[in-house]
């Protein structure tokens, strides 16, 4: 057997799982830099080493392996390398996976949602480290949506509004998509606006950041009126149970402590404690879940809520 014929191809999920790594290595720069006075996503070009300053070669740089194989330590300092550059390399080839598996044959409907998934990846993990989402990500991709929707009009096969506009409902065509794009921005964006003002009427206070505002916005341009309305109920479930959480362990939290230092603070004196504490939770990593989930699986989404409500 000659060796060309060893080489067997990988399958198309899996060609985009693997490169949805190396895009995951570059999505870890993207929020490694982000707020970091005088750098940006191209500068410098190479990467290093934060504690010593030490540059990367190639081989420090492949995606999971390179982690794996310096033992998650800088070569030159042996500073630790934070196990979240691994994650967002697996995430992101993960996601793409599930874009390559769910999307069906076309490529260009699987392009678009890659690219998405690495958008809200980077919302994700910036929101989480600096309760901010890049206006890059958000305006980007309210900029974005409208273009994709006219050239790649089967994004929003499932949109009843597409579907109406269209000539024929089996073949979305480009006015039906682009207005299921746009109508899913105003509802994404003038929801969470409603929200906003309502909780600084109620409580005195911002209850909605603009960032989770524009976040949604740009998530309804690519998944219609419907699936982010559909979105925010996936993200506000997933949201107030991690906030059930919250509240719990710093309430645990507070209880050791007290009872370490000898003291004997009362449960509810503890819990007001953790409530304010474990208020402070980031929404955008559960408006990104619940983009992503509807992104690809708004269908399956929609039939679990019926079913729940029947």
């Amino acid at each position: 057997m000659s060796g060309t014929a060893l080489l067997l191809p990988l399958p198309a999920p899996a060609i985009w799982a693997v490169f949805g790594t190396f895009v995951g290595s570059f999505l870890n720069v993207a929020i490694h830099r982000y707020g970091i006075e005088g750098q940006s996503v191209w500068s410098p070009r190479r990467s290093s080493c934060p504690r010593c300053g030490h540059s990367l070669a190639w081989y420090e740089n492949l995606p999971i392996l390179s982690w794996l194989a310096l033992r998650a330590r800088c070569r030159a300092c042996r500073a630790p390398i934070s196990w979240r550059y691994p994650l967002v390399e697996a995430l992101t080839g993960a996601l793409w996976w599930v874009a390559a598996t769910a999307g069906g044959p076309d490529s260009a409907v699987i392009g678009v949602r890659v690219a998405v998934f690495s958008g809200l990846i980077v919302a994700t993990f910036v929101d989480l480290d600096c309760f901010e989402i890049p206006d890059s990500v958000s305006l980007g991709g309210m900029a974005l949506a409208p273009v994709c929707a006219l050239l790649v009009p089967a994004l929003h096969a499932d949109s009843p509004l597409a579907r109406a506009l269209s000539d024929d409902p089996s073949a979305i065509g480009p006015l039906g998509a682009l207005s299921a794009s746009l109508a899913g921005m105003a509802t994404g964006g003038g929801v969470l606006l409603a929200v906003a003002w309502l909780g600084s009427r109620t409580f005195g206070r911002d209850a909605m950041g603009l960032g989770d505002v524009k976040l949604l916005a740009a998530g309804g341009g690519f998944v219609g009126a419907g699936g982010v309305l559909l979105a925010l109920m996936v993200a506000s479930v997933l949201a107030s149970a991690a906030g059930v959480a919250n509240i719990a362990r710093f309430f645990c939290l507070v209880r050791s402590r007290a009872r370490a230092r000898g003291g004997r603070r009362g449960a509810g004196a503890a819990l007001r404690i953790a409530r304010l504490a474990g208020r402070y939770l980031p929404f955008g990593p559960y408006l990104a879940t619940g983009i992503g989930i509807t992104l690809v699986y708004w269908n399956d989404v929609l039939t679990l809520v019926l079913r729940g409500r029947g």
